[in-house]
């Protein structure tokens, strides 16, 4: 796995300029307010979402991330997609462009310095309705296709995401003021260096746009066998072009972007159904329960049956609690 290190800015927390300091010492003060528990939790403005953690995770937590700017408060946290692995903190922010399986592991935090983060989803339809106001003349240039990108903690978009959060503290001030301030993120994050693979996102028949809905079609079919030539005909590509430039998104291949959002599935099933391995794994789309089993062994670092047992057995004792 190739590691994606956060683009150097030069300095950290304790030397950051004095106001984006202190914009992220009130968004962590504002997080940790609105999550006073570890879990995410889903504010009064829609598509606004902040979250804690006071344990580093031990193993990888699998799972799909949906278009998303993510903004680390507080401690430090590792997203591995396909053979990359970003590493990102209170200096840096996150954002996503398309659906992608992920696997990530907060890797600091504590009871007394919780891993805090905010989350803003990203709306196609909204993006593409504010990038006609802040290009209006057409769109820059891409220059890396990748669908998920890092870049440096940006003041601007710091201090909006904090008068959101302080926006959420009343209803009323969330509902009429809330989504004045999230259509000002959204300008100020595709004024960013992250902005040109944003606006791909409401782009209709951009590179980006194509992937995700050949990214959708996967998802909703998930059970079913997975043709090249037909998903490609379906964006309007060629395949060979089609298979590049999902690659180039996604990281993943579109047959190995298939499996793994069918292992995670599977997964999913496992603890959330009295289903056995071999029904889940004929859920999914599996022909062959062995290569399912293998395959998610490869992939979960133990067996359908081992882990199905562990992850009951963790839910009936987080159900105890």
């Amino acid at each position: 796995m190739t590691p994606v290190p956060a683009p150097d800015s030069g300095f950290h927390t304790d030397s950051l300029p004095s106001p984006l300091a202190s914009e992220l010492a009130r968004l962590r003060d504002l997080v940790r307010l609105h999550a006073p528990y570890d879990a995410e939790f889903p504010l009064r403005v829609p598509g606004v979402a902040v979250a804690r953690s006071t344990q580093a995770h031990e193993a990888l937590v699998h799972s799909v991330q949906k278009p998303a700017l993510c903004i680390v408060a507080q401690g430090n946290k590792s997203v591995h997609i396909g053979s990359e692995q970003y590493e990102y903190d209170a200096e840096h922010m996150m954002v996503y462009a398309v659906n992608l399986p992920v696997a990530f592991q907060v890797t600091k935090a504590s009871p007394s310095e919780p891993f805090l983060t905010f989350k803003l989803d990203l709306d196609p339809q909204r993006i593409a309705e504010l990038t006609l106001k802040v290009y209006p003349h057409g769109l820059p240039r891409v220059h890396d296709p990748r669908g998920v990108q890092i870049t440096e903690a940006n003041f601007a978009i710091i201090h909006a995401a904090v008068r959101l959060l302080e926006t959420v503290e009343s209803e009323r001030d969330a509902r009429w003021v809330g989504p004045i301030i999230v259509d000002e993120l959204l300008m100020r994050l595709l004024l960013s260096p992250a902005g040109p693979m944003v606006a791909q996102l409401g782009q209709v028949e951009s590179n980006t746009e194509r992937v995700a809905r050949a990214i959708e079609w996967i998802q909703k079919h998930i059970n079913e066998p997975l043709t090249i030539e037909a998903l490609a005909e379906s964006v309007h590509m060629g395949v060979s072009t089609f298979h590049a430039h999902f690659k180039a998104v996604t990281g993943l291949s579109p047959l190995q972007f298939q499996k793994n959002l069918r292992l995670q599935e599977a997964r999913r099933l496992l603890v959330a159904t009295v289903m056995d391995a071999g029904s889940v794994s004929q859920q999914v789309g599996y022909a062959s329960a062995s290569q399912f089993t293998r395959e998610y062994t490869r992939f979960f670092g133990t067996t359908p049956r081992k882990d199905m047992a562990h992850l009951r057995a963790g839910a009936n004792g987080a159900g105890t609690n």
